[in-house]
């Protein structure tokens, strides 16, 4: 008899007692300190789950192709606890050179089911800004999650650029995103803006500076201190002038 092949929905089921049979009842105690939001956690460091991560995917991967994987995550990510959706993230990390418009639309449509940064950060971070970076012309999404209402669509627009800017990309998108997301009054809207930034002042100090020094009179203090953290301590001090520091 030939055996049945197991759903993507059974896949990510089996992950899921995994996961919660490999937590730490005492870290997943900590872990809501670190949040604003209601998290519920399962009690994993990082690095231990991006292992158990990289597990499944080399075992589901070899038996059941990409897609099925990626079906995987799309369920793990629909959950509501936290290490679920990272591991989501982690199965289909440094894959985006595979990647294409349709899954970049799926990661699109996950910013939807975000509930605090660190999923958001996991998600943009790791798998749609490196496929921002890869393709260019994807940079033109980040102006649409801008005007969004949702303040983690407006933080995405953000850290979806942060791949490129580590690679001297997408200054005049930068500028462009920051002009308008200037008077953002939501703080991690302001503290996805200085990470962004703060990465493309370290890689591209030259035009960076000066695009500070022009903003620095309307730009939000988080926004500013957070651009200038790995500036020189004589330039820092020059942008965080009067009336900023």
């Amino acid at each position: 008899m030939t055996q049945r092949r197991p759903t993507q929905a059974e896949v990510a089921a089996q992950i899921r007692r995994a996961l919660k049979d490999g937590g730490s009842a005492e870290h997943a105690a900590g872990v809501q300190w670190f949040f604003k939001e209601e998290v519920k956690s399962l009690g994993w460091y990082t690095a231990d789950l991006r292992r158990a991560a990289k597990s499944f995917r080399r075992e589901v991967r070899k038996e059941h192709g990409l897609d099925f994987l990626v079906e995987v995550a799309d369920h793990l990510f629909s959950g509501s606890v936290l290490e679920e959706k990272i591991a989501a993230v982690f199965l289909l990390e440094k894959l985006e050179g595979e990647f294409g418009g349709s899954q970049f639309k799926l990661f699109e449509s996950w910013l939807d089911r975000i509930s605090s940064w660190a999923d958001h950060d996991g998600l943009v971070h790791y798998l749609i800004a490196p496929m921002v970076a890869a393709k260019p012309a994807r940079a033109k999404t980040v102006f649409r999650w801008a005007r969004s209402a949702n303040c983690w669509h407006r933080r995405a627009a953000c850290v979806a650029l942060i791949r490129g800017a580590r690679a001297e990309m997408f200054f005049p998108e930068i500028t462009r995103l920051s002009n308008s997301l200037l008077a953002d009054e939501d703080d991690m809207v302001q503290k996805g803006l200085g990470w962004l930034l703060r990465e493309t002042a370290k890689y591209d100090a030259k035009r960076t500076v000066p695009y500070l020094m022009k903003i620095r009179g309307r730009a939000p203090r988080l926004v500013l201190r957070t651009a200038c953290e790995t500036l020189p301590a004589a330039v820092k001090a020059k942008i965080l002038g009067r009336g900023v520091a």
